[in-house]
């Protein structure tokens, strides 16, 4: 295995022989921030002690984050652990983001009941770029050591990776419950799926991990992690996990494989729209998780909409308008909610949308309402449009269209779809 790896042990078998000193009030004072909307810290002892010793020696804390260039964009969901990763960086550690270009090409199975598909290089390196910009709206990037784990992992020959599997064993593997429940149905399992943990074990060696962080879907992994580094000679991380956001269907995880996210990099008008179409009891989730309000002041706010001392709209309202004030800035955060309100509590139009002309057919006097939604971008195709209609989702000049043979005569409309799709069209005549 490299060589940095192999001079790395000694230095760490020496720092693991020595007992972890007695928390102070600083350190404890910092658990109780590390330690907030978390649902796993192990071992906690341990890492209160891991603190202190970092107050003692001004050596900061190793925090380690990875993420899989899966898909090119992040998505709130995401904003969880990062958030978490900003407490750290503001505590004064040292955070350490891996993207794992060489993890991504074999595909975590982590949740799914079937193997992920690998991606090519190629996908992996066009989703990467889109991180830095999603990831430093939350992190500072001059706190924030950034590395690829094909850096140590590409040099890896078959040797090395033998030997790594030989740290493991079958049976632990399969205490996964992923990987328990697909053996026990007969459903396949690849062996280059066993190789994924054992790899971004591997990832905390190559960066002397203190602390890895992640959502609790990746529990497995950062346990792993522990016994890979200590069975190199290293002290075993301390490992922290968050908890899952649910998606805007409120029932499964947000996924953009499931289509129920929120894109942080979205518009700031489909942020807070989305927000506001969630139901009132998943507030409490994005107060603790995205926005980090202390459970002193989160109670406080609850308690005033279980009172009636505030109404539950607006509370919904004041957390998205945070929310999009996170990633986009206070100014977007207002216009998005003036354009929502516009729309939803004063039914208009928004003051902003796009713009077209649609061209009556040659010979024809009128443009009929399914190929003008085509046209002007509402819809795929005509018969999408023509089920809009029958669904009465399509609304011109703010009146429901009840009939998918409408005709528009020449002139100006708004055509809108849903509840957010808008459209100012020009109707005119050909020639």
């Amino acid at each position: 295995m490299t060589e940095d790896i192999v001079e790395n042990k000694a230095t760490q078998t020496e720092c693991g022989e020595l007992a972890w000193p007695t928390p102070g009030p600083e350190a404890l004072r910092q658990m109780e921030i590390i330690c907030s909307g978390a649902v796993d810290v192990l071992p906690k002892e341990e890492l209160a002690g891991r603190i202190q010793r970092s107050l003692d020696t001004g050596v900061p804390l190793r925090v380690k984050y990875g993420a899989d260039p899966s898909a090119p964009d992040l998505h709130v969901g995401h904003a969880v652990p990062i958030r978490k990763l900003q407490q750290f960086q503001q505590l004064g550690h040292q955070i350490v983001f891996i993207i794992g270009d060489f993890t991504a090409m074999i595909g975590d199975p982590t949740g799914k009941s079937e193997t992920r598909p690998r991606l090519t290089p190629e996908q992996v390196q066009n989703n990467a770029r889109t991180y830095f910009n999603q990831v430093f709206t939350l992190l500072d990037p001059d706190k924030t050591e950034v590395v690829y784990n094909s850096k140590w992992l590409n040099p890896l020959n078959l040797v090395d990776i033998i030997a790594l599997a030989a740290k493991y064993t079958v049976a632990r593997m399969l205490e996964r419950d992923d990987f328990a429940k697909r053996y026990k149905s007969g459903r396949a399992i690849h062996v280059h799926e066993f190789l994924y943990p054992l790899i971004v074990a591997y990832d905390s060696v190559a960066v002397r991990s203190d602390l890895e962080m992640g959502g609790t879907d990746q529990k497995f992994n950062f346990l792993v992690g522990r016994e890979i580094q200590r069975e190199m000679g290293q002290t075993p991380q301390a490992i922290l996990t968050m908890p899952l956001l649910v998606g805007t269907d409120g029932v499964e995880k947000m996924s953009k494989s499931l289509g129920n996210y929120i894109g942080i990099s979205e518009a700031p008008e489909e942020i807070y729209g989305k927000m506001m179409s969630l139901g009132d009891e998943r507030m409490a989730d994005y107060l603790r998780l995205v926005l980090l309000y202390v459970e002193k002041e989160a109670l406080l706010l609850e308690e005033q909409v279980r009172s009636g001392a505030v109404h539950p709209r607006d509370f919904k309202a004041r957390v998205a308008r945070e929310l999009v004030t996170l990633f986009h800035g206070p100014e977007a955060a207002e216009r998005a909610e003036n354009h929502f309100n516009r729309l939803f509590r004063e039914h208009k139009a928004p003051e902003e949308m796009s713009e077209v002309v649609l061209a009556i057919p040659a010979g024809e006097e009128t443009l009929w309402i399914a190929p003008a939604l085509v046209q002007a971008g509402l819809t795929d195709s005509n018969r999408k449009a023509r089920k809009a209609v029958q669904d009465g989702a399509v609304r011109m000049d703010g009146e429901k269209v009840g009939d998918d043979n409408t005709q528009l005569q020449p002139g100006v409309y708004v055509l809108q779809v849903g509840k957010r799709q808008f459209c100012r069209v020009r109707v005119e005549r050909a020639g």
